[in-house]
């Protein structure tokens, strides 16, 4: 199989042409290495290349899934494989291998993917930009001078350039949503709950963290998370499992939906034009497909949200460093980490008990605040991002001075955070590009544990607007 056929297809394609033997695994996974030597080199998406291990699996016959043959990313953070090192972006963790698979990573070889590699991330996923000291940053494959975004900027610039159809991520404050804008990709953050974390951990910074994968389709991201949500005993958060798997709402009628749009930027700033211009834009497409869609005024203090999760995930950074600090039997050295992660960990180290708990209460209270809204609306629409993806170095984590670094963070990612903090599910769909060709993805979110209605949204709104046959010049 050429690249440009390839390309072509998404990973339930992939696999249906290998179910049909018009195409070996080992023929997939030829092209996406092929790929991937020729790209990657430019967008540094794949951080540690895992062939034999892809290949080994191959030869001792993948599992007859619903994804058998599609090769398959994991990002470098949360999702573990058992023999290989989970980096989380730091040098601290760089030659640290896993002793056991996480239960996703046994979920996608159970569906037959081949894993052939991990991708790049900030370290800890602190960032909202991928430009860690350890591996180098990550480019927009539709601006090589450019942000793929973060921390899934891996994942998102990987399948973006055409290494593969789908690529694992996380999302703690946007982390899957941000980097499918910047590459024109579609994201869906799952609701708190959805996927396990287990065996390793119970939850990712005090349950704002969550397991998913960035696609080019609406139907691969649907399948993957049917492939994902297994809920495992002990698990500290749980969601009701779907009336139906998640594949069978792609292409379902949403029906009639009402939908509250906002121009605002919630956290901090304002939309860029460009932002503004396209949600105007999503709403009128919405409403042409036939939902009453009206602006509203998302609720709650959102600065107030911020700095609760701030406190839960620098509390969650100074757990995870002291706890490698008492394995190898020595503190960590500030020269160990960027500064950005060493500033976490010292204000981490600070917070008391009763700081914690009472971010952990305003973070619960701020989603009882957010779902009201829910009760008139169905759905929210709004920009997933404040601005344009910004050049490389805009949000620099290991820079001397961080003083502005607050205000840059939440004037680029203003929107999404809140949605972490409400466990809800919310999805960016690149449904607009700027007059420089840049992506601009939407933002839609739901009811916690109502991925279905977004899942038939979004195909809907795919089939209205493809985005398809958008690809930067990288891979056109």
């Amino acid at each position: 199989m050429r690249f440009e056929e390839y390309q072509d297809y998404d990973a339930v394609g992939l696999a249906q042409l290998v179910a049909n033997r018009d195409v070996t695994a080992s023929e997939l996974l030829d092209v996406a290495l092929a790929r991937m030597e020729k790209v990657n080199p430019s967008v540094n998406a794949v951080v540690r290349v895992l062939e034999d291990e892809a290949r080994a699996a191959i030869a001792a016959g993948l599992p007859q899934g619903p994804l058998c043959g599609v090769p398959f990313l994991l990002k470098d953070i949360s999702a573990h494989m058992k023999g290989v090192p989970t980096s989380a972006g730091s040098r601290v963790f760089a030659n640290i291998k896993a002793d056991t698979d996480s239960t996703l990573v046994t979920a996608y070889k159970n569906a037959g993917l081949a894993i052939f590699g991990k991708t790049n991330t900030p370290e800890f996923g602190l960032a909202a930009t991928t430009e860690p000291q350890l591996w180098g940053p990550t480019r927009n494959p539709w601006d090589l001078e450019r942000t793929a975004g973060g921390s899934s900027g891996g994942a998102a610039a990987a399948v973006a350039a055409g290494i593969v159809p789908a690529a694992q991520a996380s999302d703690g404050g946007g982390s899957i949503r941000i980097p499918s804008s910047c590459c024109g990709l579609f994201g869906m953050k799952p609701s708190r709950g959805r996927v396990s974390f287990a065996p390793h951990v119970g939850e990712g910074w005090g349950g704002l963290s969550q397991l998913h994968a960035i696609t080019r389709s609406v139907r691969d991201s649907a399948v993957l998370l049917d492939i994902a949500s297994q809920p495992q005993p002990g698990d500290p958060y749980w969601q009701a499992p779907p009336v139906r798997p998640f594949a069978e709402e792609v292409g379902r009628d949403p029906g009639q939906l009402r939908i509250g749009f906002t121009t605002a930027a919630l956290i901090w700033g304002q939309l860029q034009p460009p932002c503004v211009a396209a949600v105007q834009d999503a709403a009128a497409l919405c409403e042409s497909l036939g939902h009453a869609v009206e602006e509203v005024t998302p609720p709650g203090n959102f600065q107030m949200m911020a700095m609760a999760v701030n406190v839960a995930v620098s509390a969650s950074i100074a757990w995870t460093l002291d706890r490698e600090a008492e394995r190898r039997g020595r503190p960590i050295a500030q020269d160990e980490v960027e500064t950005l992660t060493w500033a976490n960990y010292q204000e981490g180290k600070k917070a008391t008990g009763h700081a914690y708990v009472s971010a952990i209460q305003n973070i619960h209270a701020f989603g009882r605040t957010m779902a009201k809204l829910f009760e008139k609306y169905d759905v929210l629409l709004l920009s997933t991002l404040g601005r344009v993806p910004p050049p490389l170095g805009y949000m620099n984590t290991n820079a001397a001075d961080l003083s502005n670094y607050g205000e840059r963070l939440y004037t680029f990612m203003p929107n999404t955070q809140p949605f972490n903090v409400s466990g809800q599910p919310a999805m960016s769909v690149p449904l607009s590009w700027s007059e420089e060709g840049l992506p601009i993805g939407i933002q839609f979110a739901a009811r916690a544990g109502d991925e279905a209605t977004l899942y038939r949204l979004a195909a809907q709104l795919e089939q209205a607007r493809p985005w398809k046959h958008r690809r930067p010049a990288l891979t056109a």
